[in-house]
């Protein structure tokens, strides 16, 4: 404001308002701040000077406001690194475990490998093998095997004594010379037996049981019996003894075993009452044996003949004469 102007009254009347103001604004007006600068001639304060902010103070704050960003973005970094770094480690280590490196033996390291004798570790100790193992050669064990998976030979294996505590499945076993069981032994399939089966005790057949022959002792059967075809009886041909009935030059002849057969009969001169012949058995029966008795022909059909048994023997015999020169047969059938 120009000094030689003089103010209006409006203008006196605001200083006079002003002079009237708390005492923060009169203490406001009797110190001025260093950036103020106090007309002495209006009575009124002169109007704040701009200070242009600092260049220093600008860039300090462009740094303040961008290092949290730039610490973060190097600790990514870091990271990003630290991962890269694990991951090429780790395809190096596969790398080399996987690649396994071999050296060629000469003849004279196996010469000295096969002369010397190396021990490792004592019987004490354990080793362990976590990888898979080929021999080539034999391999010798000198004390106990043992086993805890499973075993699979695929070659022949020769065993002077086995002994198995558990179930066993055999796919083809060839026995070459005798074949124990001491125990109960459970066939589930067809089993075929190229030589002979010897049976000490007793054997029982829930099913048929087809055989070409059957020798046996003694046969004992529970339940009925069916023959869907002949029967051929064997066995040793009995001997035999004349008897009065035959006459002078009378003849007779047996063939035939002990259970069934024929007596053949020729009566020759003056024959008597009694008995043609006697047939002795080959094998004595246990008890007396039931005979059955059948005429060949009329001239034994007309006959009044009989039988005497024991269990060595039995006669065929007459209760009247036989007429002389007659031929004539009877057949016979024996259950004991």
């Amino acid at each position: 404001m120009d000094p030689n102007q003089t103010p209006p009254a409006a203008d006196e009347q605001t200083d006079e308002n002003v002079l009237e103001e708390p005492d923060s604004d009169v203490n406001a007006l009797e110190t001025p701040s260093s950036d103020q600068t106090v007309d002495a001639t209006s009575g009124s304060p002169a109007a704040p000077t701009a200070v242009p902010p600092s260049k220093d103070a600008g860039i300090k704050g462009f740094f303040r406001r961008f290092n949290i960003y730039l610490l973060l973005f190097l600790f990514l970094l870091l990271i990003a690194g630290i991962i890269i770094g694990i991951a090429y480690f780790q395809s190096k280590k596969a790398a080399t475990t996987a690649t396994l490196k071999t050296q060629s033996l000469t003849q004279a390291t196996l010469k000295q490998v096969a002369n010397s004798d190396a021990t490792v570790g004592n019987s004490q100790q354990v080793l362990n093998v976590q990888s898979s193992a080929v021999f080539a050669g034999k391999v010798l064990v000198r004390q106990d095997l043992e086993v805890a998976g499973n075993l699979q030979i695929g070659g022949t294996v020769g065993l002077t004594n086995l002994t198995v505590s558990g179930v066993t499945q055999l796919g083809q076993t060839q026995v070459n010379k005798n074949f124990s069981v001491a125990g109960d032994t459970a066939i589930q399939g067809a089993t075929t037996i190229a030589k002979s089966l010897q049976v000490n005790g007793n054997g029982s057949f829930s099913g048929p049981v087809t055989a070409p022959q059957v020798t046996t002792s003694n046969l004992q059967l529970n339940g009925d019996l069916t023959l869907t075809h002949h029967i051929n009886i064997g066995g040793g041909t009995p001997s035999r003894s004349n008897g009065p009935a035959l006459g002078g030059g009378g003849t007779a002849s047996v063939s035939g075993s002990d259970t069934a057969g024929s007596v053949s009969i020729n009566v020759g001169s003056s024959p008597a009452a009694g008995c043609f012949v006697t047939v002795n058995f080959t094998q004595k029966f246990n008890n007396t044996p039931h005979i059955l008795l059948t005429p060949v022909g009329s001239g034994a059909g007309n006959l009044t003949y009989y039988v005497n048994r024991t269990s060595t023997n039995f006669s065929i015999c007459v209760a009247s004469p036989a007429p002389a020169g007659t031929s004539f047969a009877f057949d016979y059938f024996i259950v004991g």
